[in-house]
């Protein structure tokens, strides 16, 4: 009698996704930071055991610079689509913040602020690296606004005088008040009314009251 073999025939292992470790990776630094972050912690949210991760990414420092990268060209090709030039430009600059305040108001989760500036200012101070991946983030950021201003001023939205350079640094003062005071624990809704009013404030429009931005949020 011959015996058939039961043994299941071994398949091909599962892909590695890239995209979704480096995703879980992310969310890890974003909520505990660099430091308070160890391997293990990686490891435990990709479900890749730390040989793997190493060899797909390096260390945990390497993996951190990374996802850096990672968030700020995701970050800036979502400012690029939201400051359509056919848009007027307070509708361009709002579509910016409120993508901005989507990204740090998670659905049923607590607020996160800006993964980017959340987590890398911290770092930079002693990290060379990391201070130059914030660095040329936040000069991509600031080039993003100055093209969208200077365009808006080109066609006459922005009067001629104005200085394209530091209404767009205003810009993305704006951009980085959300990001810190979101994960500080201002509401969405006084969040949004600060964007509001610096908005007016870079269109050259007289600003409204405290309360009466607020309301107009809602």
């Amino acid at each position: 009698m011959v015996q058939k073999d039961t043994k299941r025939p071994r398949g091909r292992p599962r892909a590695f996704n890239e995209d979704e470790a480096l995703t879980r990776a992310t969310a890890v630094f974003w909520r505990a930071g660099y430091s308070a972050t160890s391997m293990d912690d990686l490891s435990a949210a990709t479900g890749m055991n730390r040989p793997s991760l190493y060899g797909a990414f390096g260390d945990k420092q390497a993996l951190y610079l990374t996802t850096l990268e990672r968030y700020a060209q995701r970050s800036r090709l979502a400012m690029d689509a939201a400051l359509d030039d056919t848009l007027p430009l307070a509708d361009a600059l709002m579509r910016v913040y409120e993508g901005a305040l989507a990204l740090y108001f998670p659905p049923k989760e607590q607020p996160r602020g800006c993964f980017l500036i959340g987590t890398a200012l911290t770092e930079s101070v002693e990290d060379p690296e990391v201070r130059a991946r914030l660095h040329d983030a936040l000069a991509e950021f600031d080039n993003a606004f100055e093209i969208r201003l200077r365009s808006a001023q080109q066609k006459g939205e922005l009067d001629a005088s104005a200085d394209v350079k530091a209404l767009a640094s205003v810009a993305s003062a704006v951009l980085y008040t959300l990001a810190l005071r979101s994960r500080a624990g201002d509401s969405r809704v006084t969040l949004r009314a600060t964007a509001s009013e610096g908005i007016r404030l870079i269109c050259g429009e007289r600003p409204t009251s405290a309360k009466s931005a607020v309301r107009r949020s809602r």
